[in-house]
C-alpha cells in the first residue's frame, strides 16, 4: 500500500481507492456556510415545491436483502428516478440556478420566485436566453425549467450523448447544438457561444470567475439531504454515505448539508466515479482540483467528466473520507441487481450513473483490508442515492436485459404485496 504526502495529511492509496486523512470531523466551517447552507437549501426547497414538474419528496427504500448479501446492518436507497418527469435529481439543481439567475439579472422587476416557475412572467423573459453543456440530465432539467418560465434555452451536446437523450431534451423546446468533442469541449463551446451571443451559461461545473451559478445548482441538491433527514428523524440511521462523482456537484451539495447538520458526528463519506473519468480521485491524489487521466468515455454518461469543479472541491477535499473508482461492468451489474425482484427488496429502476455508490460499496466489501480502512462491517448502515431512472430507456433495456417498464410493473406488484 503506497502513501503520498498531501498538505500535512497522508493519502493512503489502495486498489483504486484513496483514503483522505485531510477529511475533518468538526463543526461546519463558517467560510463554507457563506457559500452553501441549510438555510439557503430550505429556501430552494420551498421554491421548488411550487413547480408542477417536480415531486415534493422521493422514497427512501430499505433493502434488507442487499444488506444481507453485503454483510452490513442496513442499506437504504434514496430513489431520485421519480423526482420528476425528467427522470433524475438534476431537476433540483438547474431550475433553482435559473430562478436565482433571473432574480439577480432583473432585480428591478421584483419577480416572485414561485411565480417564475409557474410561468407568470413569460412575456418579460421571452428574449432572455441561457445556454449549457450537458451529458443529458442537467440539460433536460434546465430545458424543462426554461420552458415553464418562458425563456429561451440552448443546449450543447458532445459526440457521445445519444440521440435518445438529445430528443428528450429537445422535447422541452431547447435548441440543440452538437459538437464533435467530449464533455469538457462542450463546456468550452457553450462558454464561447454565450459570449458571442450575449447569453448566460447555466452550468453545474465551476471554473475561474464562474462560481455563483454552480453554487446555486449544488444548493438545489440540498433538498435530497433534507428529505433524508426528515425520513430518518435525526438521520442517524446511516454511518456511511456512498455518492456519485462526476464534476462533484451532487456530492458537494449532499456532504455540505450533512456536515452542517451533524457537525463532528457526520457520517463517513465515500465518492465513487468511473475509472476512466477519475477527476475527483486524481484531485484527491494531487490535493487540488485536477483532471481525469482516462478517456472519460463511460457507460455512466452522467459521470463521464474530465475536470473537477473547483467550487465543489472546496467542500469535498475537507469532507470526503474515501475516493474510489469502478468499472463500467461493475455499474451494469449493479443496475441488474437493483432491478431484481428477490422477494426481500423492492425492484428499482436505476440508470447507469445511479449505481456508482452501490458498485463502490460492493467493491469495498469484497476487500477485507479496504473494508477495514473505511470501517464497513456488520454494524454499518449505508446510504445510497439512486440519482436517475431510465433516462435513456433503450440503453437501460440493453444493459439490464429488460425494459424499465417491466421493472416498474414488478415494483408495483412488490409494493402491493408488501403493503403494511
Amino acid at each position: 500500500m503506497d502513501t503520498i504526502a498531501l498538505n500535512a495529511g497522508i493519502l493512503k492509496v489502495c486498489w483504486l481507492a484513496a483514503y483522505n486523512k485531510n477529511a475533518r470531523r468538526e463543526a461546519y466551517p463558517a467560510e463554507l456556510q457563506q457559500i452553501m447552507s441549510i438555510q439557503k437549501a430550505a429556501e430552494s426547497r420551498s421554491w421548488l415545491s411550487t413547480w408542477s414538474k417536480i415531486n415534493n419528496g422521493t422514497p427512501l427504500h430499505n433493502l434488507p436483502g442487499l444488506a444481507k448479501e453485503l454483510g452490513v446492518a442496513a442499506v437504504k436507497v434514496k430513489d431520485e428516478s421519480v423526482r420528476s418527469e425528467t427522470g433524475s435529481f438534476k431537476a433540483l439543481g438547474a431550475p433553482i440556478a435559473l430562478v436565482r439567475l433571473i432574480l439577480s439579472t432583473f432585480p428591478e422587476n421584483n419577480f416572485d420566485p414561485r411565480r417564475l416557475l409557474s410561468g407568470d412572467y413569460k412575456t418579460e423573459l421571452a428574449n432572455f436566453t441561457v445556454v449549457s453543456a450537458t451529458d443529458g440530465n442537467h440539460g433536460k432539467g434546465l430545458a424543462a425549467a426554461a420552458q415553464d418560465i418562458g425563456c429561451k434555452c440552448v443546449i450543447v451536446l458532445h459526440a457521445n450523448v445519444s440521440i435518445e437523450r438529445e430528443e428528450a431534451i429537445a422535447a422541452y423546446g431547447a435548441e440543440i447544438v452538437r459538437i464533435t468533442g467530449n464533455y469538457d469541449e462542450s463546456v468550452e463551446h457553450a462558454a464561447h457561444i454565450a459570449a458571442t451571443n450575449n447569453w448566460i451559461v447555466v452550468s453545474d461545473t465551476s471554473y475561474e470567475g464562474y462560481e455563483i451559478i454552480p453554487r446555486d445548482v449544488m444548493q438545489g441538491y440540498g433538498t435530497i439531504a433534507a428529505e433524508i433527514i426528515d425520513a430518518c428523524n435525526t438521520g442517524e440511521d446511516f454511518t456511511h454515505v456512498f455518492l456519485q462523482g462526476g464534476v462533484g456537484g451532487l456530492a458537494a451539495g449532499i456532504v455540505s448539508y450533512f456536515w452542517e447538520f451533524f457537525g463532528s458526528k457526520r457520517p463517513t463519506f465515500v465518492v465513487v466515479e468511473p475509472e476512466q473519468a477519475d477527476c475527483l480521485y486524481q484531485s484527491a491524489l494531487a490535493g487540488k482540483a485536477a483532471n481525469a487521466t482516462g478517456s472519460v468515455d463511460s457507460v455512466m454518461a452522467g459521470l463521464a467528466c474530465g475536470e473537477t469543479s473547483p467550487l465543489a472541491w472546496k467542500f469535498l477535499q475537507p469532507t470526503v473520507d474515501f475516493f474510489m473508482t469502478i468499472t463500467d461492468d461493475e455499474a451494469v451489474a449493479s443496475m441488474r441487481r437493483l432491478a431484481v425482484d428477490n422477494g426481500n427488496d423492492i425492484p428499482l429502476v436505476s440508470g447507469e450513473s445511479a449505481v456508482a455508490g452501490l458498485s463502490g460499496l460492493k467493491r469495498v466489501v469484497e476487500s477485507s483490508s479496504l473494508a477495514a480502512d473505511i470501517g464497513i462491517n456488520a454494524q454499518s448502515r449505508v446510504l445510497l442515492i439512486s440519482t436517475e431512472g431510465a433516462t435513456a430507456p433503450k440503453v437501460f433495456a440493453d444493459l439490464v436485459g429488460q425494459s424499465a417498464e417491466a421493472v416498474a410493473e414488478r415494483q408495483l406488484v412488490w409494493t402491493a404485496e408488501n403493503a403494511a
